[in-house]
């Protein structure tokens, strides 16, 4: 491999704060979300999909148990002793990575220290997974340093750092973004069940691309309302229980089964779980389409997505449907629909391959003239998940 522009920055900055040589490189992907939006914590279906912006972390192991990593993006240094339960109260981000070393040191890994240098891509507040991404190539530092890289599987690894996130940073998330940044692989989407957390890889065919418009707007909103849909999900399956006493989450409730116990639901909480229900079968749905060529079914079902988020799971905003809008406004585009938590960041398109750009300068003119706010088009291959290189192999 030859390093890249963006790697070679990051070399120069370990060559600024560190004397001598780092020995690896991990690197973790973000992630986008082609169907299957608030399903994750209600042990449902998920179809991510890795991207190619990722976290790096240059490092090299140190004979102590001490972490230093300056990351360049922020101007700021995590410094820390592995095990330690003191959070960093100035920068957010050193805790991600210190959140990660207590949970493997729980799985009863032997760790030692690493040092080297934070660089990401992936764009921070877009509803991509730059936590996940950090979590992820965080934990292959640790491993790798601690020489046990093979310890623990791609789930566990993932397990590991989605218990990082929900008990030291203190974010209630799901597992899809650790996993898909875990175990991506090029040209595919990855299938999750996220109650037992079996998966396959689903291909991609080389006829349509993604094509995913930040909307650069704020997502203040999304943690509130994340935690309050988790409890209307909640309410719904207490309630349902009493008619139907088998099911544990909303993934053991059907269309029909879930019409016809409304009666037992607020119209709200109604609407939340026919989301979540109807949002898992059009994941099913679109595996079986894609896997059949069956482009324009896997587009409709995108569209559906995003009108459901739109109208019974509220979780949308004005910015993510004209940037949806923009996207379909095009000929090429297949369906869109919002991805991530909502109430800002980015959607996501199904285009023909080859009118990426195409596609790409008309959501660029039609949202800028709708938002006045110039967004970021990103236009990404389906990408490998988190690997570690040997500075030999570069």
């Amino acid at each position: 491999m030859q390093p890249d522009k963006r790697t070679k920055n990051i070399f120069d900055g370990f060559n600024t704060f560190f004397e001598g040589s780092p020995t690896h490189l991990a690197i973790a992907p973000g992630r986008v979300n082609l169907i299957g939006e608030h399903t994750d914590y209600n042990d449902g279906f998920v179809l991510p999909v890795a991207l190619d912006r990722d976290v790096r972390v240059l490092f090299r192991p140190r004979s102590d148990g001490r972490i230093r990593l300056y990351a360049l993006e922020f101007d700021s240094w995590a410094d820390f002793e592995v095990g330690s339960r003191e959070r960093n109260r100035n920068d957010l981000w050193p805790n991600y990575v210190q959140g990660v070393g207590l949970e493997l040191a729980e799985l009863g890994l032997r760790l030692q220290g690493f040092e080297g240098v934070v660089s990401g891509n992936v764009p921070r507040g877009s509803g991509l997974s730059s936590s996940a991404a950090l979590e992820i190539a965080s934990a292959k530092a640790f491993l790798t340093a601690a020489d046990q890289i093979h310890a623990l599987t791609g789930p566990q690894l993932a397990r590991a750092a989605q218990k990082a996130e929900n008990e030291f940073v203190g974010v209630n998330c799901g597992i899809m973004d650790q996993f898909i940044s875990t175990l991506g692989e090029e040209g595919h989407a990855l299938l999750i069940d996220c109650r037992t957390l079996d998966y396959r890889r689903v291909p991609i065919p080389d006829g349509v691309s993604l094509v995913i418009g930040n909307t650069k707007a704020s997502r203040s909103l999304a943690g509130s309302a994340y935690n309050e849909r988790r409890a209307q999900c909640e309410d719904g399956v207490a309630r349902l229980q009493t008619a139907l006493p088998s099911i544990a989450a909303l993934r053991d409730v059907s269309s029909e089964e879930l019409q016809a116990h409304s009666s037992l639901l607020s119209e709200t909480v109604y609407r939340r779980c026919r989301h979540v229900v109807s949002e898992n079968e059009r994941v099913v749905a679109a595996v079986d389409a894609l896997e059949g060529g069956d482009f324009l079914r896997v587009g409709q079902l995108m569209n559906a997505s995003h009108a459901s988020l739109r109208d019974d799971y509220e979780v949308s905003s004005e910015a993510l449907d004209r940037m949806v809008d923009a996207m379909r406004s095009h000929s090429a585009c297949l369906g869109a629909r919002l991805t991530g938590a909502g109430f800002g960041g980015c959607a996501v398109a199904l285009v023909q391959t080859g009118s990426q750009t195409e596609v790409r300068e008309s959501i660029q003119d039609k949202y800028a003239k709708t938002m006045n706010i110039w967004p970021e088009v990103y236009i990404s291959p389906p990408s490998s998940g988190a690997r570690v290189l040997p500075l030999s192999n570069m």
